[in-house]
């Protein structure tokens, strides 16, 4: 059964860049079946969409977050990365890593906290 596994800090200071990976396992990023998305969840707030790798290695980003946000994927250790730069507290949230099919994504990171604080 395929899973994600988020790592990273989960503390970064603000203007600084947050860095986090996710690692497939059971499964390939190459898979033309499949996308592969991060998704953060801020505290009170509802789940926001920030971009997606498709198996071509193409990318899309959230055009709020594009001027901040690469995407990147090893498929030599089957895992995908996350960059975020110039934190600020706004990006407090919940960061989860999630496996699309067919318009919804359907397995998802147990999602890992990250707190911009000085």
């Amino acid at each position: 059964q395929m899973q994600l596994q988020e790592s990273g800090p989960g503390l970064v200071k603000p203007s600084e860049t947050l860095s986090l990976t996710c690692t497939v396992s059971a499964g390939s990023l190459t898979s033309s079946s499949y996308t592969w998305a991060w998704i953060r969840q801020p505290p009170g707030k509802g789940l926001e969409w920030m971009g997606r790798l498709r198996h071509n290695g193409m990318i899309s980003y959230s055009p709020s977050l594009r001027s901040r946000t690469s995407i990147s994927r090893d498929t030599s250790k089957n895992q995908f990365s996350l960059q975020l730069r110039s934190v600020t507290p706004e990006d407090t949230a919940v960061y989860y890593c999630a496996r699309g099919l067919n318009w919804s994504y359907d397995v998802w990171g147990q999602g890992t906290q990250v707190t911009p604080s000085p």
